[in-house]
């Protein structure tokens, strides 16, 4: 079994795909000869035509409403936004378009379409090339929202999302394309969308976040180990439709909960999950749900590493819940 980085996994998967079903396309900025700003699509024009993998201009909007009338009528569009910074002028086609098509069709048009988009800070990018803003898709009914943290869920994620009849924003934390490194198996697998991955067990203290941050909390939980503390760590992988199930178990199981995530706080997706929890499992909580989580400001150029939630705030998060 191969040991590949995200990059490899996801372009392993698209080539995958596109070998078994002549229906997917790929398209975006500099996706063809080129392989892509981050390399995702290397390669793949070469061997799958320029019918197939095609760039287009720079209009996110224009690439957007060319994916679902593609969708409508039959294929299984990839659309690259180069930077998920950049998806802004593709919104009005994602969330009044795609996300509603099987709603106003009555079920008879769907948009089986992967939206996959670099997301997240880390590799000084600034603010305009830093951003997390998952949160405005899982608001909006009708689309599934992604975002893998390592290149076994990638591939299998991503299998799964180009699969699936709805349409899917597929987040890559750019910090990790490379740093993340994993055993992946060759051909065809997938990892079920809506099934989060319990990465670590433990019975004191619960963190649940997704992408990137998996790798912090990962850390975290290393360090706080040494000081005797129990934690269980919970990789989301998709975000929305959300595994309610895997997470109202674990806060019953441990009583302290954190979440973690490098979006702004206000208004990002752990608000949700703590709503969710004290919905389902109040009783059962020792200490208020806390989280570790971005700044509200915009993402800055020289302080990445003080705005990102990075293992010693996550560290000093858990302890905090396990002293109240």
């Amino acid at each position: 079994m191969p040991t590949w980085n995200m990059i490899q996994a996801i372009n392993d998967a698209l080539r995958v795909e596109m070998r078994r079903d002549p229906n997917v396309v790929v398209l975006g900025e500099d996706v063809g000869k080129f392989g892509g700003v981050f390399r995702a699509t290397e390669g793949l024009q070469k061997e799958f035509g320029d019918e197939r993998v095609f760039d287009t201009p720079l209009s996110e909007g224009g690439i957007m409403g060319t994916a679902i009338g593609m969708a409508v009528y039959g294929l299984r569009p990839v659309p690259e936004i180069q930077f998920s910074d950049f998806i802004y002028p593709a919104f009005d086609q994602i969330v009044n378009e795609a996300a509603k098509f099987r709603y106003r069709s009555g079920g008879q048009f769907t948009v089986p379409m992967v939206i996959r988009t670099p997301c997240g800070g880390g590799i000084r990018g600034g603010h305009y090339h830093s951003q997390s803003p998952e949160a405005y898709f899982i608001h909006t009914a009708g689309l599934k929202v992604v975002m893998p943290s390592n290149p076994h869920d990638a591939k299998g994620l991503l299998l799964s999302s180009i699969r699936d009849d709805d349409p899917v924003v597929f987040f890559e934390p750019k910090r990790i394309y490379r740093a993340a490194k994993g055993e992946v198996p060759e051909g065809d697998y997938t990892v079920p969308l809506g099934k989060a991955a319990i990465l670590r067990e433990g019975r004191d203290a619960t963190i649940i976040t997704w992408g990137a941050m998996v790798h912090e909390a990962l850390a975290a939980a290393t360090t706080l180990e040494g000081d005797g503390v129990g934690v269980e760590l919970i990789d989301l992988r998709t975000l929305w439709p959300v595994d309610i199930d895997s997470i109202v178990d674990s806060a019953k199981k441990t009583g302290r909960v954190v979440v973690v995530h490098e979006a702004p706080r206000t208004c990002g997706f752990g608000a949700e999950i703590v709503t969710l929890i004290q919905e389902r499992a109040f009783l059962h909580l020792e200490a208020p749900i806390k989280r570790v989580t971005g700044y509200d400001t915009p993402f800055p150029y020289t302080l990445e590493n003080d705005y990102l939630p990075r293992a010693p705030r996550i560290v000093d998060g858990v302890r905090g819940v396990l002293n109240y």
